[in-house]
């Protein structure tokens, strides 16, 4: 599916989302309290329930939203050719969601969850299984690895990091790898 912006520019899903994503760090950088207004923090989520969506909108640093949407752009591309928009919306949207339920529960109650790294862990784990073998280039390896190594090592890599949510990565990445079972045993 495309949506046409006037003088034919079309976007996808995919750019839609790339957008918003930009949209909303530009405007959390230029007033700093839209991150606490949007993200997610287990202690108040009761309170602020849109919290639990609009939090996969807002980045921390120009490292942060880099990453995600480079990620987003090619595994989101490659996976709404094998399993179509609807589909791949559906999975980066759960995943997101997912990742962000997890969060809730497992987290320290007054900190806050920004980025969409859920949902590109979604992403990520379905191209894992449907596409395991697939062979990628990840910085600074010099040499292409098998998808399921980079999908995998990356979340093990990135939950040892400090003040990162790694409870939004499992969630997203369970999640991604369950539909990703469910598609390719659809295709078979």
């Amino acid at each position: 599916m495309t949506y046409k912006i006037n003088r034919g520019i079309n976007l996808n899903a995919i750019w839609l989302l790339i957008i918003l994503n930009l949209t909303v760090f530009l405007a959390t950088t230029i007033y700093t309290p839209l991150i606490f207004m949007l993200g997610l923090q287990p202690a108040t989520f009761l309170s602020r329930p849109w919290t639990l969506v609009t939090n996969l909108f807002v980045h921390g640093s120009l490292w942060h939203i880099f990453a995600n949407m480079f990620t987003l752009y090619f595994f989101g591309n490659y996976l709404t050719r094998l399993i179509g928009e609807r589909n791949f919306l559906i999975i980066y949207f759960l995943g997101g969601l997912l990742g962000n339920i997890l969060y809730i529960f497992l987290a320290p109650s007054f900190s806050i969850g920004i980025g969409a790294s859920g949902a590109i862990f979604a992403l990520g784990g379905a191209m894992a299984v449907m596409k395991p073998n697939l062979r990628v280039f990840v910085f600074p390896i010099p040499a292409p690895i098998p998808l399921w190594v980079a999908v995998i090592g990356g979340f093990l890599i990135l939950s040892f990091l400090p003040q990162v949510a790694w409870q939004a990565h499992l969630g997203g990445l369970l999640s991604g790898l369950t539909a990703g079972y469910f598609f390719k045993r659809r295709r078979h």
